[in-house]
This record gives C-alpha cells, structure tokens and sequence, in this order.
C-alpha cells in the first residue's frame, strides 16, 4: 500500500485550507489523509471523479495527472482502488455500507490489494466457487493481508490443476494464444502504419489472428 509521507500529508493539509469541508474534492483529500483506514470511501470518490471527469472542473486534463499531483497517489495505485472499490460494489455491497470501516477491527478491514486479488481470483476458470468463498471469508472476516491472499489463490490453482490435467493443459493453450495473438497484432498495426510490407502479407497475418481468436473461443 502506498503510503503518504510526513510532507505529503503536510501537502495535501495546505491544499484542504480555504476549500469547502463539504465539497467532493476536499472529501477525497481528507480521505488521502486516512488512506488505511478508508480506502473504500476514498475508492468510492475517486470512482465518482473517474467517471464522471470531474478532475477537468479542477484544471487537471487526465486523472492520473489528478491524482499524481493533487492526492500524491500513482496511477497504479489510483487504477487499482478504482477496480476494488467497483468490484465491492458488485459482489460486496454489505461492505459498503455507512459506517462499516469505523465499526469494524482495523485488523479485520481489507486492504485494497487484497480486494484486488479476489477480484483477480474471481475471474480464475479453474477456481470453483467454494475456493472463491472461502478466500473472500478469509479476507472480510480474518482480514488476511494480500499477500497471504495472493499464496493461498495460488495454492489453490496449483491444487486444481493437478486434480485436473486437461483443464491446466487447455488453460495453459489459451494462455499461450492470447500471448501470441497480443504480440502478432502488436507487429501487425507497426508494419501497417509504417507500411513495410505489401498489404497483401498484412492482411494474411490479420487472417491468422483472426483464426488464432477462435481457437481461443472455442
């Protein structure tokens, strides 16, 4: 987890000065400012700043610029808050709920990256969903960090996989696949805006990918 240092959140004190207490923008700086503990509420503004533009009211052109330079936050962190925070609100919205970070444990409250794995490990085929209850039991009620989180799914895949061989095999194809294609239509589009090869091989290699994908569908 990110945290702020000592000047930064003398930083971010100064830009609160003068600013309305019940504006969104110095809600989400006070946030900053109690960045362990409310995550989600900070999760919670910064989604509604993303979606809707609103950092283009306060001067800045593109969010990770906002949220470098006002909040003190990288983008990767800002990205990965934006993506827990949603995914909480689909598949957890009880946590959610007003009041809930000052009533819980401070040990027991998740970490975004460990909201971030489960949601990563959501998206995991080979994870049935008594793998995926009992991780996110182990996160919201024991408040395991993303770390052991990130252990435990792997534990898990690893275990699955070998009660299931062709599974992992088709897993590991559709992998490879995916990477290739990525690659294939990374050289494509450079070849083609530089026009280095005949048009004719440009689109027998958008023949090829295309083929690619479907195995991938299949």
């Amino acid at each position: 987890m990110d945290r702020l240092k000592p000047k930064s959140v003398e930083g971010i004190e100064q830009k609160m000065r003068g600013m309305d207490e019940n504006s969104l923008r110095y809600k989400i700086l006070e946030n900053v400012k109690n960045f362990k503990m409310s995550w989600i509420g900070l999760g919670q503004t910064l989604y509604s700043v993303w979606k809707d533009k609103l950092y283009r009211e306060w001067g800045y052109q593109q969010f990770d610029t906002y949220t470098s330079r006002e909040l003190g936050i990288r983008q990767q962190t800002a990205m990965k808050l934006l993506r827990s925070y949603y995914f909480l609100e689909k598949e957890g919205p009880e946590y959610l709920k007003k009041g809930y970070t000052e009533s819980s444990d401070a040990a027991v409250v998740p970490t975004y990256e460990a909201v971030d794995a489960l949601r990563m490990a959501k998206n995991k085929k080979v994870l049935v969903e008594a793998d995926y209850n009992d991780i996110k039991k182990s996160i919201f009620e024991k408040g395991k960090d993303a770390r052991d989180v990130k252990k435990e799914i792997t534990a898990l895949i690893r275990q699955r996989q070998e009660l299931d061989p062709e599974d992992a095999r088709q897993n590991k194809k559709i992998a490879s696949v995916r990477r290739f294609v990525s690659v294939l239509k990374s050289l494509k589009r450079d070849l083609e805006e530089n026009k280095l090869l005949p048009v004719q091989i440009i689109k027998e290699a958008e023949a090829l990918i295309n083929k690619l994908e479907a195995q991938i569908k299949e």
